[in-house]
């Protein structure tokens, strides 16, 4: 089905309105401690079925000391082990015309790659933009189809909706979609396990960029800046969906490099059959 240009409108204005409202996700963490997976374990720990293999390394730091760093395969959340001043850029809600094509840009100028969490919705709306995305080599997850709070669902319900994501993002990409961001990271241990057992990478926030709130771009990189400067090294989420963080994004990523970190480039473990062979089941 062909969407118009109003209907994306107004669930780009849906999405948004949900992201500056988030609400408290169902843990013990306050909205200033984002979920980690150190911190989520320890509350509850998942049974991660069947038993994943280790992450492959890929030593792949640039000669000319750039903001480019290794590459890590992953198959569980576990096997993401982030050294000190190491990052992974995340993207949700997104792809989103105007400005998802200005993220990738500035992430093509530094040579260094992000994890794209695309809303179902949106991916299906703009195929072409979702495609780019994949070709340019980054690694694609999704976020639901409708980006809905998921721990406020059934389970079957909560499933369908995963489910449906991952089709239309992978229809749009063309590309494995291993990784899932809980929507406002509002989830259930009941969930989690699925995700798990099913080969899905649960990706979640070490730094919140707040790039949600009504805010000025460069509040959200000093901001970032001290939150990480806090955390030392870590997953740190931004969305594509919005203007402010297009234009943020260039003068971030300058700062990284000149305070040392490395973007991370997280692909799905080589050889394990992930979200895509299990989608359906």
């Amino acid at each position: 089905m062909r969407f118009s240009s109003v209907f994306v409108s107004v669930l780009a204005g849906l999405i948004v309105a949900g992201c500056a409202s988030k609400p408290k996700p169902v843990t013990s963490l306050s909205a200033d401690r984002p979920i980690t997976a150190a911190s989520y374990q320890a509350d509850e720990p998942l049974i991660f079925r069947p038993k994943e293999p280790k992450a492959e390394y890929e030593n792949n730091y640039s000669s000319n000391h750039g903001l480019a760093g290794r590459t890590i395969y992953a198959s569980s959340i576990r096997d993401i082990k982030l050294r000190n001043k190491e990052v992974i850029l995340t993207f949700d809600d997104g792809p989103a015309p105007g400005k998802t094509e200005r993220v990738l840009n500035a992430l093509d100028q530094h040579g260094i790659k992000a994890t794209f969490l695309m809303v179902g919705q949106m991916a299906k709306a703009n195929p072409a933009l979702a495609k780019r995305v994949a070709q340019q080599g980054h690694a694609i997850g999704s976020h639901t189809y409708n980006h809905d709070n998921l721990a406020k669902q059934s389970f079957s319900s909560a499933i369908d909706n995963i489910r449906r994501g991952e089709r239309a993002v992978r229809a749009a990409t063309g590309s494995e979609v291993a990784f899932f961001r809980f929507p406002y990271l509002s989830h259930t241990s009941k969930l989690r396990d699925h995700l798990a057992s099913r080969g899905t990478v649960v990706l979640d926030v070490d730094v919140d960029s707040k790039d949600y709130f009504k805010v000025s771009p460069a509040h959200v990189v000093e901001q970032t800046m001290k939150r990480l400067h806090a955390k030392g090294s870590g997953i740190i989420l931004l969305h594509d969906l919005h203007n402010r963080t297009a234009t943020m994004l260039p003068t971030l990523l300058r700062r990284l490099k000149a305070d040392g970190y490395k973007v991370v480039n997280l692909q799905p473990s080589r050889g394990a059959g992930g979200a895509v062979a299990l989608l359906d089941n």
